[in-house]
């Protein structure tokens, strides 16, 4: 038997049942005799019968769809963060819909994953707009972000404690006697007065009794590699002995650029990367890094969502630990 579109009346009728018995069966109920059910099965996969996963939501108040917003899919980082969400998310019978949102225009992407009924959003950005908050608020469906930590503390957050990594690093770069140490991040965030980075960064300098210099704080349009490259200029003009990048394309980019232009890393510049991703992993001389457990806080946070959207109790904030991988670049 064959057709393209079965429906489950089609099921039914072909199965020798009611189409309540078809439902049982395709949602996994368990009074179901196991001859009917096996039978049941047989024609579903002859049918190659596919429930309609969007109805079966308008009965059900659930679609078991979550959506993944998130600002670039091609960064390694990103895609990590995805594995561990849709591991977890399979695991609860959850399928993953992954939108693609400029940092300046997430309400877009918001907007995009409501339209098709998810059960909940998975946020992965360093800010989220006024606008993108109040939709999703207005909206009754549950978020949780991953690397932003909402200010007004309305929505939970899973990630490391950002600010303790970065003032562990610059501290680190001090104690090894480096004088001009730059912050690069993407702009983004980067611009933010509540940034982690730049606290946790400040925190150190100010500690140390030396004062911040601006010049020394780079914001970047992009954060990828092509951004890291051209810093190359900019990084030798401000005489930079250090680097602490917040992206690994970033990092690896301005690695390339310094050692093709005949600089030797760590010797004349230390550099460390942010993410410890598998990139991190592929550079020569291979990139130290602050790591984070990139797939955890995505199974974690997918974890969390679930009790969200079954309406239990979660923390507000939850810091999973991170190392510091020391390599060839500091």
């Amino acid at each position: 038997m064959e057709s393209k579109n079965a429906t489950i009346y089609d099921v039914a009728h072909a199965a020798g049942v009611s189409m309540a018995t078809v439902s049982r069966v395709v949602n996994g109920n368990p009074n179901v005799r196991p001859e009917t059910r096996e039978k049941v099965m047989k024609v579903i996969k002859e049918l190659n019968y596919y429930p309609n996963v969007i109805a079966r939501g308008l009965a059900s108040k659930r679609t078991r769809y979550i959506g993944v917003l998130l600002p670039d899919i091609t960064n390694p980082y990103y895609s990590s963060l995805a594995l561990g969400i849709d591991d977890i998310a399979t695991m609860y019978e959850y399928n993953i819909i992954l939108a693609n949102a400029h940092p300046y225009h997430d309400n877009e992407g918001i907007e995009s994953l409501l339209m098709k009924q998810v059960d909940g959003i998975i946020y992965i950005g360093s800010s989220i707009s006024n606008e993108a908050r109040t939709r999703v608020k207005n909206s009754g469906r549950p978020i949780v972000f991953t690397d932003l930590i909402d200010p007004i503390r309305e929505m939970p957050t899973v990630n490391i404690d950002i600010e303790e990594a970065y003032y562990e690093v610059t501290k680190g770069f001090i104690q090894a006697g480096k004088k001009r140490i730059a912050l690069v991040g993407h702009n983004a965030s980067f611009n933010n007065k509540l940034g982690r980075q730049l606290i946790g960064y400040r925190k150190a300098i100010e500690e140390a009794n030396q004062e911040v210099q601006e010049e020394l704080l780079i914001a970047v349009p992009h954060a990828n590699y092509q951004a890291g490259y051209d810093l190359y200029e900019q990084i030798v003009a401000i005489k930079a002995d250090a680097a602490i990048l917040t992206d690994d394309t970033l990092a690896i980019g301005l690695l390339n650029a310094l050692q093709d232009n005949g600089l030797s890393v760590p010797d004349d510049i230390s550099l460390m990367a942010s993410n410890n991703s598998d990139i991190v992993k592929m550079a020569r001389p291979m990139l130290s890094s602050i790591a984070p457990p990139i797939y955890d806080i995505g199974a974690v946070a997918m974890r969390i969502l679930t009790k969200l959207i079954e309406n239990q109790e979660v923390p507000q904030s939850m810091n999973l630990p991170y190392t510091i991988q020391t390599a060839g670049t500091n």
